[in-house]
């Protein structure tokens, strides 16, 4: 088995990179949720042969890319797919609003848990529909738990055509249950609202919990899902922009394909489903040092946190890399949390507030990173804290 070096830092300055391009040059970048370790080493090898063919024509599609998806939702879920069921997507975020265009109508209601990851925020109004915000309850534990009576009195809505799911749970790093997620699927089948899974984080699941995709529920859950997919969070090449639609029920499968078709958003990339193919064919052994790695660097920052900021509370977070942090105790308004963090702590991340109700007060950090970046952060970070007057928190 190969072993990943992921304490090697990466200067990915100058590279066009969003992360660490955006900001000034001593602020440490650990917000966009992509990961600072090189890509797997057999998707290297496979792009450099590829790229060394010289010629990048339209390909064919000869299911390899779709029985990949089968492959990896077998081994790391239980969950038989069909490879008629996968569709190729330009991502997951277009997957999702051509699900909108699908299966819902302009002024129709879409539903999603805040607080969301915010580019949600942006296309369902952009796309002409109206959102529906479920909040999550914050648990004393610093854990979220679903208001099921709220969601229910949304999903009954009358012009409530879609509940957008994000499982796991990014910004609050919630894992759902079985119990939660059936629960979630009985209600939106008693409403008539169709289910869109966004399982992009699934590999990253921490302790005992468990990734439980939408679509291996029930059949009747299969019949009433898009689950989109994406290794781009796993292996660091969100930037192939390719994702996959799994939508087992054929009827809904082809309204969707014609949507995509619409927008002519079919054509496959030559670099961008090769990385997907060997990442789910050959990278198991990536995946699984990824997770291991992550997971000590959240208990190392759980550790630092507790000991040196004791104003700031790590949530409990049961899955992804990026890690809700409340900040209240700091007694901020959002922007001035954000320029605090940036300004005089000189670490970027992503403010609370722009993820929607119940953001106020949190940032949320990528701790996708090597340790020794981390370490950096959060000495920044903790200096920045203990300068600030008493009085402020």
């Amino acid at each position: 088995m190969m072993n990943h070096d992921f304490d090697e830092r990466i200067d990915r300055t100058g590279t066009e990179c969003k992360k660490w391009d955006t900001y000034a040059a001593d602020v440490l970048p650990l917000w966009i949720a992509d990961t600072d370790f090189k890509c797997p080493q057999p998707i290297i090898d496979a792009m450099v042969k590829r790229a060394q063919h010289g010629i990048y024509g339209y390909p064919v599609n000869d299911k390899k890319f779709e029985q990949s998806i089968v492959n990896w939702q077998k081994k790391r879920f239980s969950w038989d797919v069909d490879p008629d069921w996968v569709e190729y997507t330009p991502a997951v975020v277009p997957a999702i609003i051509y699900a909108m265009r699908a299966f819902t109508n302009p002024g129709d209601n879409v539903v999603i848990q805040m607080p969301a990851y915010h580019p949600f925020h942006e296309i369902i109004p952009h796309n002409g529909r109206h959102i529906l915000g479920n909040e999550l309850v914050l648990q004393p534990d610093g854990s979220y738990a679903i208001d099921f009576a709220n969601l229910e009195q949304l999903l009954s809505q009358k012009r409530t055509t879609m509940f957008l799911l994000c499982s796991p749970h990014n910004p609050v790093g919630k894992c759902f249950t079985r119990e939660e997620l059936t629960r979630m699927s009985e209600l939106c089948l008693k409403h008539h609202v169709m289910v869109v899974s966004d399982e992009i984080h699934s590999d990253i699941v921490y302790g005992d919990n468990r990734h439980i995709p939408f679509g291996s529920l029930s059949p009747e859950a299969a019949n009433n899902c898009v689950v989109c997919v994406n290794p781009s969070k796993t292996f660091n090449i969100a930037g192939v922009r390719t994702g996959a639609a799994i939508i087992p029920n054929r009827h809904k499968h082809d309204r969707f394909y014609a949507a995509l078709a619409d927008n002519k958003a079919y054509g496959r990339t030559v670099f961008g489903t090769l990385p997907i193919e060997v990442a789910y064919n050959e990278c198991d052994y990536y995946a699984d040092q990824l997770l291991a790695y992550l997971e000590a660097n959240l208990n190392y920052l759980k550790e630092f946190v507790a000991e040196r900021i004791p104003q700031i509370k790590v949530s409990n977070v049961q899955a992804t890399y990026l890690i809700w942090l409340d900040c209240r105790a700091l007694q901020m308004p959002p922007k001035e949390l954000q320029q605090f963090f940036l300004e005089q702590a000189k670490v970027a991340m992503n403010e609370g507030s722009t993820f929607g109700p119940g953001g106020a007060g949190f940032m949320r950090m990528n701790i996708a990173c090597p340790r020794s970046l981390l370490t950096e952060a959060l000495e920044r970070i903790a200096a920045a804290v203990a300068a600030l007057p008493a009085s402020d928190y």
